[in-house]
């Protein structure tokens, strides 16, 4: 459930792809000083946007600089860092621990296994940090396995504990912005559980694996009732963006909502279409 919030880089300007990519290179480095180069194979577009967001929200002081890694050895590249870069982190290493917990429950991927013992020591230095938010992680995280136990077929039961898991995330503190901000990462976290499972189906179908579409999929117009859901969940969390005083940053983040996040969901399609 990784990998939906992106950008659409072909809608943006230069400068502002630059500026989204040293938000995304100062989460690299947060993990690395914070937990480690193990924590940095946990990295991801998705959390940088929630980095982004809570720093145009809440602008706080951010320190820029240039600085080299592994990944650009040769070159210096702008890296922004502030407050919510470590806190873009902590919830990356929190939620990536329970995502591999859960593939190697669900297919035991003996790699995901190896991955969450190696990052179990680094995941209780966060944990002690945020003991709410991974609370509600790990309680959300066993309602999804009961209801692949139990096979169940409602969308919004099974989509709705991913949200709220991302609500948790979106909420930094208590304050005038938490309702709008929990609704935004409510319905975008269950844009992520229902398009994830949208783009799994096929395999799903085949392997037999839980997936909340399998039911609907049978049905003759499944394709347009699942755009129309997933369009739902992206009109509500918008809807909850627009609410928020955001001056800066802006046409980055509206790219991401209004664009990137249907980026996967286009080449699923075209996919099938050429099937």
């Amino acid at each position: 459930m990784f990998g939906y919030i992106i950008v659409n880089k072909p809608e943006m300007k230069f400068k502002e792809f630059d500026l989204y990519q040293s938000y995304y290179c100062g989460l690299c480095r947060s993990l690395k000083e914070n937990y480690g180069r193990t924590a940095q194979l946990t990295l991801s577009y998705d959390m940088t946007f929630v980095i982004l967001l809570l720093t145009s929200l809440y602008e706080p002081k951010t320190q820029v600089s240039l600085q080299k890694c592994v990944a650009h050895p040769f070159t210096k590249h702008p890296t922004r860092i502030n407050t919510y870069s470590s806190y873009g982190a902590d919830m990356n290493l929190l939620l990536s621990y329970y995502k591999c917990l859960d593939d190697w429950i669900d297919e035991h991927k003996i790699g995901k296994r190896t991955m969450a013992m190696s990052l179990h020591g680094r995941f209780k230095q966060a944990a002690a940090k945020y003991p709410q938010k991974e609370k509600v992680i790990r309680e959300q995280m066993a309602q999804i396995r009961r209801c692949e136990r139990e096979q169940s077929s409602n969308l919004d039961q099974a989509a709705g504990y991913f949200g709220k898991i991302m609500a948790e995330v979106f909420v930094w503190r208590k304050d005038e912005w938490e309702t709008d901000l929990r609704r935004m990462g409510f319905f975008l976290g269950k844009f992520i559980y229902l398009m994830d499972a949208f783009e799994d189906l096929e395999q799903d179908q085949k392997t037999g694996n839980y997936n909340v579409f399998l039911s609907m999929s049978q049905q003759p117009d499944f394709e347009q009732q699942a755009e129309s859901i997933l369009s739902m969940m992206m009109a509500e969390c918008s809807r909850a963006f627009e609410r928020l005083p955001i001056v800066e940053n802006t046409e980055i983040l509206r790219n991401i909502l209004y664009s990137g996040v249907w980026c996967r969901y286009e080449l699923v399609k075209r996919r099938r279409e050429g099937k």
